[in-house]
């Protein structure tokens, strides 16, 4: 038995749902569970980091909306890509403000900040091909 390889468009599709799903889910916790968040939002950004991460999780929640929509997913591939590069600031600000904690959460502080990159990568790729 053979198979077919996976063509780009069909792994494009399978990318959006599961980034879809990760984005509902993270969207529903933003909202329901906001301070872990809060101390993730930049000091020099506008407004409080209870609005930030209150908004972030509805802007979530849309693109979340956009990917899990065939109609919608090569916008919500953009979207996505824009979404997950804006919030690479708060990593890196958990990152130095986790700098003198115990290696375990640095580790954690510092391995978020490559994973960023898949996910970019990711969605630019749903952009392209979905």
């Amino acid at each position: 038995m053979t198979t077919k390889p996976m063509t780009a468009r069909r792994k494009a599709n399978r990318s959006a749902v599961f980034s879809g799903l990760a984005l509902t889910g993270m969207g529903v916790l933003h909202l329901v569970r906001p301070a872990g968040f809060d101390k993730l939002v930049p000091e020099q950004l506008p407004g409080t980091a209870r609005q930030w991460s209150v908004y972030s999780g509805y802007v979530e929640l849309a693109t979340a909306a956009l990917l899990l929509v065939p109609a919608t997913r090569r916008v919500g591939g953009a979207v996505s890509a824009a979404l997950f590069v804006g919030v690479w600031p708060g990593n890196w600000k958990m990152a130095w403000d986790w700098r003198h904690e115990p290696a375990s959460k640095q580790v954690i502080s510092l391995g978020r900040l490559p994973l960023q990159i898949p996910m970019i990568v990711s969605a630019v790729k749903i952009a392209r091909n979905a």
